[in-house]
């Protein structure tokens, strides 16, 4: 039997790309016949709150779905300040490599980045305990860290760059989330194998029964109008302002806004919103996975935004994935990978550029004006990525990848 340990920051409950996507990977490897663990922190996003049932607590173990799941304690703060988010890194880096060490030698560790700290941890303890190490990438960082004006100290900066070289040097196997990712890596490391292991999404969860909710009943939607939802992290990079302009562009039609959430960005949008006493955009909190669909199910479109930087252009924000399989159409503000592969093969939603409000409140009186072409390309959407982005498929994939045999 082989034995995988996944390393990760983040890990329900909480919710998230990499959250459901390592999840769903750990849940497939014990159907597999593995031996898996996952080594977490305290849960604690996207509010930067440890979770009330996790409170004063250092280290807890618990069993998610068969799935062996060891927590340890990490800094958390209100502040989003560099020396604040350092210290939340690093803290994780240091509880997580002494949890390690208490666990038995394993085969395979699966690392996720960001952050890309969490490497040190995973490089030290693959070379004592003899593991193959898999680094996974979501995002480039420190490029991202860079390009964002998240970090401007350029020592800070050139260090990431060498400890980035020396964990990819130091993996048996590098995966990245999207095809720009990979490529930039190849490039870099010629030497390295890199593959691609997307973002999917659990077919079999969304098309299951799920808890019947009547969302327009409970935010006193008329009827008639056209649902627009967003639902993720709100934050900088997401640029949700574009949302808040386009409602405004277009409240004197029936069309309705939910934006469902947390994040850094919240408080602001909200006061742009009473600002400009919009009364046809909601805001809710995080919800619970297993509500997420009928929320869905109750929206016409889906808005998948980002801001309009070079580095997002290979981006393919996992949001997409949920309402696509639900059959909805995507409004999608991200150019690129993803406006490659779901507006051009997949013609499965409208292309706007991005932060363009103008083009977003085109958009959306387009899929007013013309509910069938709504259908038409919810019902593409909801075969592109079946045929494509199905997660149990997704995960044989990077198993074959590894030559794991069990």
């Amino acid at each position: 039997m082989k034995r995988i340990i996944i390393l990760t920051q983040y890990y329900p409950p909480e919710t998230g790309a990499p959250q459901n996507r390592l999840h769903s990977l750990s849940k497939f490897m014990v159907k597999k016949g593995m031996d898996v663990s996952v080594v977490t922190a305290l849960p604690n996003y996207p509010k930067n709150e440890i979770f009330p049932s996790y409170r004063g607590k250092y280290s807890v173990r618990e069993s998610i779905d068969e799935v062996s799941v060891h927590r340890t304690w990490i800094f958390v703060s209100s502040s989003r300040g560099v020396f604040s988010r350092l210290l939340n890194y690093f803290s994780f880096v240091i509880t997580s490599f002494f949890k390690m060490l208490q666990l038995p030698n394993a085969d395979f560790i699966v690392c996720e980045s960001p952050p890309l700290f969490l490497g040190i941890t995973a490089v030290l303890i693959a070379k004592l305990k003899g593991s193959k190490l898999v680094f996974n990438v979501s995002d480039l960082w420190p490029e991202s860290a860079e390009k964002l004006a998240i970090i401007n100290n350029r020592f800070l900066i050139n260090l990431a760059y060498r400890l980035e070289s020396w964990i990819y040097k130091n993996s048996f196997l590098i995966s990245g989330q999207t095809q720009g990712i990979v490529r930039s890596i190849k490039e870099r490391f010629v030497n390295k194998k890199v593959v691609w292991f997307p973002n999917g999404v659990d077919i079999d969860f969304f098309e299951g029964d799920h808890e019947a909710i009547d969302w327009c009943l409970k935010l006193q939607l008329p009827k008639e109008n056209l649902v627009v939802l967003y639902a993720g992290i709100i934050g900088h990079a997401q640029g949700l302002e574009v949302i808040i302009e386009a409602a405004e562009r277009v409240k004197l039609f029936p069309v309705s806004f939910i934006i469902v959430g947390d994040g850094p960005e919240k408080a602001k949008l909200q006061k742009m919103v009473s600002d400009k006493k919009l009364t046809t955009l909601h805001f809710l909190p995080n919800l619970e996975k297993i509500k997420i669909p009928s929320l869905i199910k109750a929206c016409n479109a889906y808005v998948v935004p980002l801001r309009k930087l070079d580095l997002f252009k290979g981006a393919i924000p996992s949001k997409l994935f949920e309402p696509l399989s639900l059959g909805k159409p995507i409004l999608l503000g991200v150019d690129g990978e993803a406006k490659e592969l779901f507006i051009e093969r997949g013609k499965a939603g409208l292309y706007f550029e991005p932060e363009n409000a103008d083009e977003l409140s085109q958009r959306i009186l387009t899929l007013l004006n013309n509910r069938s072409l709504g259908l038409e390309l919810g019902a593409n959407g909801k075969n592109y990525v079946k045929n494509n982005f199905d997660r149990q498929h997704i995960h044989e994939k990077i198993l074959n990848d590894l030559d794991v045999n069990c």
